[in-house]
């Protein structure tokens, strides 16, 4: 997951070897399977520590204008702010989550056959489930009582939450219960499947281009049909499951796995990850362009789902997003940020706490900076600067405390 329990990394000659390649696969400079599973790949803990910084300004630009749903806002009637801050939030949406899935699926078999499915189950619990659990029953409600401007004493509010509670996985925290349920169903399926043979013919295969559109196509299909029923915002409330993405979800965490198997983190050419990269960033550009022709301004529910042209289109935009995003930013970070200093250690150490923190830091902030009036894009942008650094700071200060670092 995002602790670093899951990380490994390439050793400094590998790193030199790859940087005088810039068009050929990694296969040819990299150590065997052993010797990875005993190693760390820095660049995807940089990675997740960006992705977790980009979470954390996702969830402020909501604060501050942007479409989507959070538990403390301050809306604005400011269209230019509403729009940018909604793109980058639905640009975020569209590939964050998707990756995390991805790196998280990649990361399972080797954890899994170090540790035997006993060990690896019971590490996940310890993970991930102690940390969902202290969030509902702990820093859920403190962060509803900051939200509603601490409406009467604390005890009457936090009776009142567990009377009333409404479902696990509040909050981040759905990401943490999701991966828990992913990670035992692996468990299940290595159990059901011991004793099938492996078939090994195809596990140096990398994916072409044909394949990945492919991909990109039925992954758009099967979104657009949920989102008929299960539009954008629909969410099962028991779990906490915004259902309408968990198309991308899902296939992107079988994907780690299968991309494990197969090496592909490592052998993925530069130029396929170049080509990707800039398939999603012209994708990016022309989603204004994309909402104005469909409509989206007067009408967006026609984006969020139902039978419409629209909701197709941006199902379609959804997922070249994500896998250009994927693919592109994974081999990005594989040449130029595979390795660390001390400040990336620090982000790395601290990733998965920060993640889990973010929302009582970003309330209490926010509550705090109400009364300071400037306009929305100024005050998201020192927002950021000042939330992602305490988010960080904050897991430091906790993974302090003993047993801590054991979970975080």
């Amino acid at each position: 997951m995002l602790g670093k329990e899951n990380t490994v990394s390439i050793e400094s000659e590998q790193a030199r070897a790859q940087k005088k390649d810039l068009q050929t696969p990694v296969a040819a400079v990299q150590p065997t399977k052993a010797s990875l599973e005993r190693s760390r790949l820095l660049f995807l803990d940089n990675l997740r520590a960006v992705l977790i910084m980009l979470v954390i300004a996702g969830h402020v630009a909501i604060v501050y204008g942007s479409a989507g749903s959070w538990v403390y806002t301050e809306p604005t009637q400011d269209m230019v702010a509403i729009i940018i801050l909604s793109i980058f939030t639905a640009t975020g949406q569209a590939f964050i989550m998707g990756l995390f899935f991805l790196i998280a699926g990649y990361l399972t078999p080797g954890s899994y056959d170090r540790k035997g499915a006993a060990a690896f189950e019971k590490g996940r619990l310890l993970r991930l489930g102690i940390p969902l659990l202290i969030y509902d029953l702990f820093i859920n409600p403190f962060v509803g009582y900051v939200a509603t401007g601490f409406p009467r004493p604390y005890w009457e509010f936090y009776s009142d939450y567990l009377l009333h509670f409404g479902g696990i996985g509040r909050g981040p925290l759905w990401f943490v219960e999701a991966l828990l349920i992913f990670s035992s169903v692996y468990v299940i399926w290595r159990w059901l499947s011991r004793h099938r043979i492996k078939n090994t013919a195809s596990v140096r295969q990398l994916p072409t281009y044909r394949a990945i559109l492919l991909f990109i196509f039925a992954l758009a299909v099967v979104t657009f049909v949920i989102r008929i029923w299960l539009p954008l915002g629909w969410t099962f409330e028991p779990l906490n499951f915004q259902l309408p993405f968990f198309a991308q979800y899902i296939s992107f965490f079988v994907l780690g796995i299968i991309a494990y198997h197969r090496d592909w983190f490592l052998r993925i050419h530069n130029s396929m990850g170049r080509t990707w990269l800039w398939i999603a960033i012209g994708a990016i550009l022309l989603l204004p362009i994309m909402i104005l022709a469909g409509g989206g301004v007067e009408h967006p529910e026609f984006l969020w789902g139902g039978i419409h042209w629209q909701a197709f289109a941006y199902a379609l935009w959804e997922s070249i997003v994500c896998v250009g995003m994927n693919i592109g930013l994974l081999v990005f970070f594989r040449r130029h940020v595979n390795r660390q200093g001390k400040w990336g250690k620090f982000l790395a150490a601290n990733a998965y706490g920060a993640y889990i923190l973010q929302a009582p830091v970003i309330v209490c902030v926010a509550y705090a900076a109400q009364d300071i009036h400037l306009y929305p894009l100024l005050k998201f942008a020192l927002a950021v600067l000042v939330m992602v650094p305490l988010c960080f700071v904050a897991s430091d200060l906790i993974r302090k405390l003993p047993f801590a670092r054991k979970i975080l």
